[in-house]
């Protein structure tokens, strides 16, 4: 994952509490799934598309 050790992981995690709050945290995870999956699921019909 980057080549971030469990420490690094740690120290980002407790700063995105410490900034965002924890209430705010799984909102800002589900806009970051969803962003991924309409870019995955755009990415894939560009695919389709030049195949034709």
């Amino acid at each position: 994952m980057f080549h971030l050790g469990w420490a690094e992981v740690g120290i980002i995690a407790i700063a995105a509490v410490l900034i965002f709050g924890p209430k705010k945290i799984p909102e800002l995870g589900n806009a970051l799934g969803r962003t991924l999956r309409g870019f995955k699921e755009e990415v894939s019909k560009s695919d389709e598309t030049d195949l034709d």
